[in-house]
């Protein structure tokens, strides 16, 4: 039933059809190629997905993820080869386009997720309001209410409620239309839609985007313990080590399955990369320090709520199983020109309402040495407007602050699209804008960081991708020497290495910081503070993150400041 060896894989993307000869529940994937005119994605793909599982399909920026996924949904046709699934079973998709079902009604967009189940409701309306209904409408509908039966249609509503409740859409909103929802809601009704009615293969993209945490924690417990086949691409490594059993590694046209969450993956690749790049130790050491890591981890997994069977698969890695990653992890790190004082901040009464909206109401605190608080609210412009408030590029209605006078500042804003508009730079004169050193070795020594190197630092600054404009951004924030960082949504556009590079980098970092994050193992990992920026007041501690999310008093209390 599980699989643990490595698969090779260059593909390009084939059809679905029924595969009847296969014994158990699984999609199969044969030979599968695809090409986009010169550049190769895939090819001679051949990897099983079975029951049972959660396979986190992990790559760079660009790898082909998303792409793979189309072609295991069929929405994308390969060039040669076939993707199979067992007959009879029903393949589910997290659908992105938020404007698709906007004439709908909330829980008639749940339940459309099962095609056949909504069809059946639909047939049977129309049958059941004929005014001349005939013996022959009869027999059908007594057909469809067989099927109807068969398919749980009878608690369709009352399951879908479920879904929408645990994901936080209230009943209130239930009746409404799609159109009525703002844009975080939608995105939590189509992934209602994508679970509706147990599909028997689930395909997820980046299903906790735009997720708060409560919801990404309900989705993780729904998913932990769902018994069907789930593939699901995502940058939210706490998500990927809370429910994967295997990840899929899409690497340089290749395709390798691994046992294991994505911190097992991590760090037994970068051990395997160690151990191979020390020659002088010898094989037995190697080894040894191998198996140390996989027990260790093993030990580890069987007290995970998941993780029954992670356990047990890992127990069958075999040492040759685990192999280095050829993956290039960009470096972050951050040094000081001067150490902060004692004073660092002082915010008092800070008041701002935007278009009518008043998104900060009389926020005030103080910022210690050394604090890295997460800062949260469940209007995302709160945050937001407090940092341009900070950093000067915006006025408050009401209140003041003050920085302390040893303090240096440097800002990552949520938007940087101003920092590229209208630049005829390549990578090293824009880089060179925010250096007092101007040479061209130095500049290029903060680019390299980010793996930008060879001739990538000449490219036009104007023509970023969305990530690499990210790391441009952090190339200049190293560049700064600031001692305090105001970050807001530090990690979007990035891929899972360049965030294992900026968390390593932050963890590390000896100053202070304000930041905003939907990734719970970036806050988890960084922040000894929480700021929740509520209508009625600002809620303040020094506490875990985890901590934070699980103490019901703490949350009851929040809950009390949003009323």
């Amino acid at each position: 039933m599980y699989i643990y060896d490595f698969f090779n894989i260059e593909g390009r993307i084939g059809y679905l059809k029924d595969l009847s000869n296969l014994k158990c529940n699984m999609i199969n994937v044969s030979n599968v190629s695809l090409r986009y005119g010169d550049k190769k994605l895939f090819e001679d793909v051949n990897i099983k997905f079975t029951a049972g599982n959660c396979y986190g399909v992990i790559g760079a920026n660009g790898a082909g993820k998303s792409t793979f996924l189309k072609i295991l949904s069929g929405d994308v046709e390969a060039n040669t080869g076939d993707v199979t699934i067992t007959p009879g079973e029903r393949l589910a998709v997290l659908r992105q386009n938020h404007f698709e079902y906007d004439e709908f009604a909330v829980l008639d967009t749940v339940i459309m997720g099962h095609d056949r189940l909504y069809s059946i409701m639909q047939e049977k309306d129309a049958l059941y309001a004929k005014e001349d209904f005939s013996e022959e409408d009869g027999i059908k509908a007594s057909e469809l209410e067989g099927e109807f039966a068969e398919l749980d249609g009878w608690d369709a509503e009352t399951n879908a409620e479920k879904l929408l409740m645990g994901l936080g859409i209230t009943k209130d909103l239930h009746y409404k239309k799609m159109s009525e929802l703002e844009g975080d809601e939608k995105v939590k009704v189509l992934l209602a839609q994508s679970l509706f009615g147990s599909p028997d293969i689930l395909l997820l993209d980046e299903p906790t985007n735009h997720l708060d945490f409560k919801a990404i924690s309900w989705l993780e417990e729904f998913l932990i313990t769902y018994e069907k086949t789930v593939i699901v691409v995502s940058h939210d490594r706490h998500f990927l080590n809370k429910v994967c059993t295997h990840m899929v590694d899409i690497d340089f046209g290749k395709i390798k399955m691994f046992v294991g969450n994505y911190d097992f993956w991590y760090e037994s690749s970068q051990l395997a990369l160690k151990l191979m790049k020390d020659q002088n130790r010898k094989a037995e050491e190697k080894i040894k320090e191998l198996q140390n890591f996989i027990a260790r981890f093993s030990s580890n997994a069987s007290k995970a709520k998941q993780a029954t069977s992670r356990k047990k698969l890992l127990d069958k890695i075999k040492i040759e199983d685990i192999q280095p990653s050829t993956r290039r992890y960009p470096f972050v790190g951050f040094t000081p020109e001067r150490e902060a004082g004692k004073d660092i901040l002082y915010v008092d009464g800070i008041s701002k309402t935007i278009d009518g909206e008043k998104v900060l109401d009389n926020v005030s605190f103080t910022l210690n040495k050394a604090d890295k608080v997460i800062v949260l609210g469940r209007n995302g412009l709160s945050a937001t407007t407090l940092f341009k408030i900070l950093m000067g590029e915006m006025e408050p209605d009401e209140g003041t602050f003050k920085w302390g006078v040893t303090t240096t500042q440097d800002y990552l804003p949520k938007d940087n699209a101003e920092y590229f508009e209208n630049v005829d730079f390549n990578l090293v004169e824009w880089l060179r804008q925010f250096s007092v050193e101007k040479n061209e070795t130095f500049i290029r020594g903060f680019l390299g960081k980010m793996l930008f190197s060879g001739d990538e630092p000449l490219k036009n600054a104007g023509v970023l991708s969305g990530g690499e404009k990210v790391r441009c951004m952090f190339s200049k924030l190293m560049l700064s020497g600031a001692n305090v960082l105001l970050l807001d949504e530090p990690t979007n556009h990035l891929d899972l290495e360049s965030i294992q590079a900026v968390n390593n980098g932050l963890t590390a970092f000896k100053g202070t910081m304000l930041f905003t994050s939907h990734d719970h193992k970036f806050v988890e990992t960084i922040a000894n503070r929480v700021i929740e920026i509520t209508p009625n007041g600002v809620f303040d501690k020094e506490i875990d993150f985890d901590e934070f999310l699980e103490d019901e008093e703490i949350q009851k209390q929040i809950e009390e400041m949003y009323k």
